[in-house]
């Protein structure tokens, strides 16, 4: 049935995002609003600024999903990012940078 593989699909999106707030702390919940290029997305943020991102139905999924999980809601558009989600993103890029820069000492030498 065609229904049957977007079920699965969406089981395993849940199953997957219970996992990731299960291991995650201080999980906030940040619903980006649809656009002409990609629908409605539930954006989540640990307490360490690490987040995750997955498209949703509507935000009426993100609502219950964030109930489900006693989780705090907000829509992105309105309240912004959280600063946490900004400083993780630019500490990851200067370990990515560090990073290639530590591979290409090493086929130097």
């Amino acid at each position: 049935a065609p229904g049957r593989g977007d079920r699965a699909e969406r089981a395993e999106a849940e199953r997957a995002l219970e996992e990731w707030v299960l291991a995650h702390r201080g999980v906030e919940i940040f619903v980006e609003p649809r656009t002409a290029v990609t629908g409605t997305t539930m954006l989540l943020v640990a307490h360490d600024g690490e987040f995750t991102r997955r498209r949703v139905a509507n935000p009426a999924a993100a609502a219950a999903f964030a109930r489900a999980h006693t989780l705090p809601i907000y829509e992105a558009a309105v309240v912004g990012y959280p600063q946490r989600m900004r400083d993780y993103s630019r500490r990851q890029s200067v370990l990515r940078k560090r990073a290639a820069g530590a591979e290409l000492e090493e086929s130097e030498d």
